[in-house]
């Protein structure tokens, strides 16, 4: 009895699933990246120090932006103490140790700063980092 042998096909690379996935992977980084670049694109200029960092965000931080009146805003969202109190206090409750990154106008009021602190601890917060930057080099 003789067999015949069947030669198979080579198997094909598919294109199509790789570049679907590739442009999945684009679109998540650019929106995480617009995500991650929303509360940091307000109008505040923090202050400035030879020992400024650029901002690396730890995952899951909430940023608390205070402009030069004293205006709280938190997701692009203007705030009293009552309801940042309200926000915090929930924030406290889902996240034990919930990061908060504290961005205050430089011209802002010593009082609005501390009276945002005052609130977060009473809130249960109590992991607060503040925003600087580098001065920018003279030309």
């Amino acid at each position: 009895m003789k067999f015949q042998k069947q030669s198979l096909e080579p198997a094909a690379f598919q294109m199509a699933p790789m570049i679907d996935i590739v442009f999945l992977l684009l679109t998540f980084f650019i929106i995480t990246w617009q995500w991650s670049r929303s509360e940091t694109e307000l109008d505040v200029s923090v202050p400035t120090t030879a020992e400024g960092a650029e901002p690396e965000r730890v995952q899951g931080e909430k940023i608390i932006n205070v402009l030069a009146d004293g205006t709280v805003i938190v997701d692009k969202t203007p705030l009293n103490q009552q309801e940042l109190f309200v926000i915090m206090q929930k924030l406290s409750e889902l996240y034990k140790n919930q990061p908060i990154r504290l961005r205050a106008d430089a011209k802002t009021e010593y009082q609005h700063v501390i009276n945002v602190i005052s609130t977060c601890t009473k809130a249960g917060i109590w992991n607060i980092s503040f925003a600087t930057q580098r001065p920018q080099p003279a030309e």
